[in-house]
């Protein structure tokens, strides 16, 4: 999609629509509450708009942004967290190095060795992620299994160590809990589809949030201008 077309026929001013959906994805607000926000600026927004813009532009964020990230070192923290979807338990993978910089995430249905290793390949695609030279996950039977077919497949480093203590993962279970915290002040997630864009928004703001860009935008300002750099606006 091209920067010119991506705010093409939509009312509201595109810097109006990139606040909204950066304060949603950011903090814990309803749409509902940002509706509220919007009105004491003389905005009328229906929710189901600001909502509609979310879905569309979250995605968008999340990948624009990973061009602009640092790179992450060589030692992955793997785990997996739960995520209700229209009532039932999703899990989302994630992974940080071993400063806490987030490397990837994924969302899957499954809890197995199909999910882990769809992760993992996922993660490796990764612009801003170094070659793993140690994965420490958990006691998850099924990550050996996703490693040992992914190095049969030349997919992953043959001398990467894949180290099962779950102490050690404790950095990314800390990391969890920022995602875990926006998405429990949800009203819940309707789809599998809609919480995969959610969650990419989510995580691209987490990203931002500890200081991952190259820029380091350490200031919300210099976050805000950053945004808008992605999608074309003036800074």
């Amino acid at each position: 999609m091209k920067t010119k077309n991506l705010f093409k026929w939509k009312h509201y001013q595109s810097e109006i629509i990139l606040l909204t959906v950066r304060w949603y994805l950011r903090y814990n607000l309803s749409f509902r509450d940002l509706v509220e926000i919007m009105e004491e600026r003389g905005l009328s927004i229906a929710h189901t708009t600001i909502m509609r813009w979310v879905h569309q532009y979250g995605p968008e964020l999340n990948k624009r942004i990973r061009r602009h990230l640092k790179q992450t070192n060589d030692s992955w923290r793997v785990d997996e967290t739960y995520i209700k979807v229209k009532g039932q338990w999703m899990y989302l993978y994630r992974a940080v190095d071993s400063k806490g910089d987030t490397i990837d995430f994924y969302l899957s249905k499954t809890r197995d060795q199909k999910a882990a290793k769809r992760f993992f390949k996922k993660a490796l695609r990764s612009f801003h992620v170094s070659k793993p030279r140690v994965i420490t996950v958990d006691k998850n039977p099924a990550y050996p299994i996703a490693v040992e077919e992914l190095r049969k497949e030349k997919n992953m480093p043959s001398g990467m160590q894949l180290r099962q203590k779950k102490y050690l993962n404790n950095i990314v279970e800390q990391d969890h809990r920022f995602i875990k915290k926006r998405v429990r002040s949800m009203l819940g997630l309707k789809s599998f589809r809609i919480a995969t864009y959610i969650l990419s928004g989510i995580e691209a703001m987490h990203m931002m949030k500890k200081e991952q860009t190259l820029q380091g935008e350490k200031s919300v300002r210099n976050q805000v201008n950053l945004i808008h750099q992605l999608f074309g606006l003036p800074a």
